[in-house]
C-alpha cells in the first residue's frame, strides 16, 4: 500500500469465543506482550517491530475442521511457527493449552489446535 509510511503497523485479525484466553495462550507461546486490550479485543505486540495480533471476540464461534471437509467449517488461515526442536517445541504448545492433530501431513511439522480450535503449524528448521 503506497500510503504506508515507516513505523505503521500491520496485523491479522482472529475470531475467538474468548479473545483474552487465546490471546494469553499465543502471549505465552511466542514471549509476545499483550500490547492493548478493551472489552472484546485483545492486541499482542511482537517486540521486534509493528506486527500485532488482534483476537476478538466471535458470537457463535466454530473452530474449523482440520483436514479440510465437506460441509464443515475450513480452516481460513493459520500459523506456521519455525522451531529448532519439534518434540520440545510441540511439548511446550502442549503445557500451555494446545492439543496435537490426529492426521499430520509431513515429518518435520506438527499441526496442533489452539484452545479455540484453529490449527497452528510448528516446522522444525532443517536448514
Amino acid at each position: 500500500m503506497r500510503s504506508r509510511t515507516k513505523g505503521m503497523w500491520w496485523g491479522t485479525a482472529i475470531e475467538a469465543p474468548d479473545p483474552a484466553a487465546l490471546a494469553q495462550f499465543y502471549s505465552d507461546l511466542l514471549g509476545w506482550p499483550i500490547g492493548h486490550q478493551e472489552p472484546g479485543t485483545m492486541i499482542l505486540a511482537a517486540p521486534e517491530g509493528s506486527i500485532y495480533i488482534v483476537f476478538q471476540q466471535a458470537t457463535d464461534y466454530q473452530a474449523p475442521v482440520w483436514p479440510p471437509a465437506a460441509g464443515q467449517q475450513r480452516p481460513m488461515m493459520h500459523f506456521d511457527f519455525q522451531v529448532g526442536d519439534l518434540d520440545s517445541a510441540v511439548a511446550e504448545a502442549v503445557a500451555l493449552g494446545a492439543s496435537v492433530a490426529t492426521e499430520q501431513p509431513q515429518d518435520n511439522v506438527r499441526v496442533l489446535f489452539d484452545p479455540a480450535g484453529h490449527p497452528f503449524c510448528l516446522c522444525r528448521d532443517d536448514g
